[in-house]
């Protein structure tokens, strides 16, 4: 399993440029997981449903069926998060593993910055980042992507995963 990461600050694109990748790659017979790290609560389950009441309940897991997908929800109940290393060991066998945010995370990933939002770049201080998408031209000795150049963008990280 290959694994790369996007990287960025918050509303730089990071969501719409994977979007735009996962079916390129699938298209090319790839199978794709993904991991995304979200910097704040959530919940992908509603008030009122049962699994939502058996959580509430108290439950640590909870396991939804159906013949379309399935999920486990886990409550940490104070427990800590768990490092990015034990969230791959869950993910299911797949030729790429795709990683959303874990910026900080010492893996090979693609810098996303967008000149509007102000903050500073990732890449001069993180060895692990190996590329950057943008939506402007850069002073840096990484490869550069326009933000919306999704074939070249995808055929790079296909290429530096060792993929044809």
């Amino acid at each position: 399993m290959k694994i790369f990461g996007f990287a960025g600050w918050s509303g730089s694109g990071k969501t719409t440029l994977i979007e735009q990748l996962i079916p390129r790659f699938v298209k090319r017979g790839l199978k794709v997981s993904l991991i995304k790290h979200a910097h704040h609560s959530f919940d992908v389950d509603h008030p009122g449903k049962d699994s939502y009441r058996h959580r509430e309940a108290g439950c640590h897991e909870v396991v939804v069926v159906s013949e379309k997908r399935w999920v486990i929800m886990h409550e940490l109940r104070g427990e800590p998060e768990p490092s990015l290393e034990e969230q791959i060991k869950r993910v299911s066998p797949c030729d790429l593993l795709l990683v959303e945010g874990h910026k900080r995370y010492p893996l090979p990933k693609l810098e996303i910055w967008r000149r509007e939002n102000g903050k500073p770049l990732l890449h001069p201080e993180d060895e692990h980042i190996v590329a950057i998408a943008s939506d402007t031209v850069l002073e840096t000795k990484l490869q550069q992507f326009d933000l919306n150049d999704h074939e070249g963008i995808g055929n790079f990280i296909l290429s530096y995963n060792g993929f044809r």
